[in-house]
Formats: structure tokens, sequence, C-alpha cells
């Protein structure tokens, strides 16, 4: 059990991007006040909050004014500064804690935290400098994927090795520090679900859903995930529990999970909203973000329900101007722009969404012909 937080009381964020900027949105919508700490000036989650400190996420003076300004503080990615957000835990509440980013933000910890707690992970071994990497790669086999420990995402820092040809590069990605060798898993598909506790300590898990990527950048969600048997649903809602148990959550986490027939392995975790649960702002009875400020406020969340199939499809680059433009001839479409200054190739600058009570194939097959 954890202190109740009601509205009109100031919630902070670390961060400004699109899931500050729904989080935000979803905190304004049940009253409370929102601050943002985020470099960027004009951030998308400073649009719509009530103030933004615009300043670097590991400025200790400007993280305690936000403190200072906040009843409770959250943050919107796992790269957050842990010294300086240790320094303001006597200022204000932090829900969340430093334990639970501490051991996400770090493969290695967070590879180590699953296997401890009886959760299947891909056979994995630490490389801390290039002179480790061959030793690991006899351990662990090929084909094999070399990750940076800390940073990653969306495909950067890692490095697939198929064969011994790909050694240089492997070396080169271990000069920008420790990584590690994970064995490239054989799967069907590639699910995910986010889960979240509340303030009666009741763990709530969201549907599992489907991810289909694009240059490793997530691509579309298919909400439910179609083919999932109600024994493999089981063992993963009975994961989702054991883990957010372990990390004695607050908030949400995302767990993203391969599948190969009733087999499921876990990939890597996310201590807060995920991309693949957008899908829920139209889709479920409570958002990923309604359901973590309810949590981070201490407040009840009833169990998670999907109202309606739905696909989410990412807006990456011009896909936001092309989708604007469609638009008009779509009101199926539930549209989000996250409000970015800038249009680059590959940048997340927002989604739509469509539900329907169709199968969600079918939803699918209709967003690709729109398209």
């Amino acid at each position: 059990m954890i202190d109740v937080v009601t509205s009109p009381a100031t919630i902070g964020i670390i961060g400004g991007g699109q899931l500050g900027r729904m989080l935000t949105q979803s905190a304004k919508s049940m009253g409370y006040r929102v601050g943002i700490l985020e470099p960027t000036p004009n951030s998308p989650a400073g649009q719509v909050a009530d103030f933004q400190i615009t300043a670097p996420y590991n400025d200790q003076a400007a993280l305690k004014q936000l403190a200072d300004a906040s009843d409770v503080l959250t943050y919107e990615f796992e790269n957050v500064d842990l010294a300086a957000l240790e320094t303001v835990r006597s200022e204000t509440r932090i829900p969340q804690g430093t334990a639970i980013l501490a051991i996400t933000r770090d493969r290695i910890k967070e590879k180590t935290f699953l296997k401890t707690h009886g959760v299947p992970v891909t056979p994995f071994a630490a490389v801390n400098r290039a002179a480790e990497l061959a030793q690991a790669v006899a351990t662990i086999g090929l084909p094999s994927i070399l990750k940076t420990t800390t940073g990653g995402y969306d495909g950067h820092g890692q490095q697939d090795i198929n064969t011994p040809d790909d050694f240089p590069a492997a070396r080169e990605l271990l000069t920008h520090g420790p990584c590690i060798l994970e064995k490239r898993q054989q799967f069907d598909h590639e699910v995910s679900v986010m889960m979240t506790r509340d303030g009666r300590d009741q763990v709530r898990v969201f549907p599992i859903v489907e991810n289909r990527h694009q240059h490793h950048v997530l691509h579309l969600t298919l909400a439910p995930a179609p083919n999932i048997s109600p024994v493999l649903a089981k063992k993963i809602d009975d994961l989702a529990t054991k883990i957010s148990l372990g990390l004695d959550l607050r908030g949400v986490l995302g767990v993203e999970l391969f599948i190969e027939g009733d087999n499921v392995v876990a990939n890597e975790l996310a201590p807060r909203p995920h991309n693949s649960g957008h899908y829920s702002i139209e889709a479920c009875n409570f958002s990923q973000f309604d359901a973590h400020i309810l949590s981070i406020c201490g407040l009840p969340i009833p169990p998670i329900t999907l109202k309606q199939p739905a696909v989410m499809r990412n807006l990456l680059g011009d896909d936001l101007t092309i989708a604007k433009q469609k638009w008009p001839q779509h009101p199926e479409w539930h549209m989000h722009d996250y409000g970015k200054a800038e249009i680059r190739p590959g940048r997340k600058m927002g989604h739509l969404t469509v539900t329907d009570d169709r199968n969600v194939l079918d939803i699918l097959k209709q967003m690709e012909a729109a398209w």
C-alpha cells in the first residue's frame, strides 16, 4: 500500500517526449496539475502540461525545483540519472523508486533478475571488453546479438553476429562500453503485455498484443494478439504477475516476449508506458497512461478489459504528413500527433489506432488498404 494522492495535486514528470505528453493528458483529465523537466523547449509534454522546467535531466537544481513543486515524481524513460533522482527522494514521493530503474536500464541486471525469478530468457553472457568476445561466442553460439548493456533502443546499440566475419563490427561496438551477448531467439511471434499494480496492491494485466517491426522499430500492434491459446495466455499472465511482484511495481511496466508454440521467452522490460500499449487509449476501459497515473497516486484500478479489437500503427517521419492527408477520408482513424517541432526520417511523430468489433486481422487489412 502507498499514500493516496488525489487531484488537484501536482505530478512531476522527468522527460517531455510523447510518453510524457500522453501521461500528462491522462493526468489532466483526472484534475491533476503536471510539471515537466525536459531540456527541449516547448516539448511535446510541455505543450500540454501546466509548466515545464527547461534543463538537462541531470541538472540537480532543476530536478530539485521540480521535486519541490510536485506531490509525486515519475519518469517517462529509464535512462534517468539515478544519482540525481536519489538526491530528491526526501523532497517528494517517488513511488516507483530507483531499484526498478537500476535493474531495467542494465540488460545484464535485467536478464539476471528475470532468470532468478523463474522467467525464461534466451542464453546470455556479459562481454565487458573485446578480448572476451570469442569466449562468449563459443559459450552462447551463433547466430547471436551483441547489445550495449545500457542506452540502446529501437535497434541502436546492437550488432548481429552471424559468422566470424561480424567480429570486427562487434569489437567496434565494444569500444562504446560493456555489452551483453544474447543467443538469437527463434520465435513465431513477438508479443508484449503491459501490467500495473494499484494502490491496493492488486496486479492488473493488460491484453496480450502482437508486435510487428520494420527496421528494428515497432510498426504495428495488434490487440488482441491472434492465435494465443488459453494455456499460453495463462502462462503470460502468471509471468506478468511474477515480474510485477518481484519488482515491487508501481506505475506501469511493459514486457516484450518471444512466442514459439506454447513456449514463452522474455526479451526486455520497460518500466514506463510502452509504444506497444498506445492502442489502450481507445481500446481499453483504462489506458496504460491512466493506469500509470492511478498506480503512482495509490488509487484502485479495476481489471483491465479490451472494449474492442484494435490495430495501432506508428507514424515515423513523413508518415505523419501522409496520414494527415488521408485522415479526412478515414473517420475510423484515431489520430495522435505528438507535436514534435521537426520531422526526421525514422522519428516517432505520432500514431493512429483503429478499433472495431471485427477480427483484428480484418482491421489490419482495412488499415493497410487505406494506406
